[in-house]
């Protein structure tokens, strides 16, 4: 399983408050107070602290113990994040609050910059300000190269 830590995608999202409030937006709202979870679904758009995940569908886990705590959000469909100059894409993430771990899998593509790195599964680390893609862990329907991480770094241009 090849592994690659990226030093220059952790430091767009290094000190990420998750315990910002989280925003959204979406086309529809059911509300599931048994099962203590909101699906949201329709162009969904969730925003915390400048970090911006859209999905074609969000289901957002919740206590209810003093009022509403957002615990977990599950997105899949077309998933996107971007923070600052970060773009992370994927078939599904889930994005545990408790934890500060946001991890994408299926298809993904990280962009930063001029750099892009493709693999199965990518867990971004918001509190060590650390992220791991690597080539395994892809949804049914992945297209990733043989279980493997690619990518191209760019190089700055050296005057000899």
């Amino acid at each position: 399983m090849s592994m690659l830590s990226t030093a220059s995608t952790a430091q767009s999202i290094r000190n990420h408050d998750s315990n910002a409030p989280v925003d959204f937006s979406a086309a529809s709202m059911e509300l599931q107070d048994r099962a203590d979870r909101v699906v949201l679904s329709g162009g969904v758009t969730a925003i915390q602290a400048g970090l911006t995940l859209k999905a074609n569908r969000v289901t957002a886990a919740y206590s209810s113990n003093n009022g509403v705590d957002v615990n977990r959000l599950d997105a899949t469909g077309g998933v996107m994040i971007t923070k600052d100059n970060l773009r992370a894409t994927s078939n599904s993430a889930i994005y545990d609050l408790d934890s500060s771990l946001i991890t994408l899998i299926g298809n993904v593509n990280l962009l930063q910059g001029s750099n892009r790195l493709t693999g199965g599964r990518l867990v971004i680390d918001l509190n060590a300000g650390r992220s791991t893609i690597n080539g395994g862990g892809g949804a049914a329907g992945s297209t990733n190269l043989g279980g493997r991480v690619t990518g191209t770094f760019s190089v700055p241009q050296r005057k000899n």
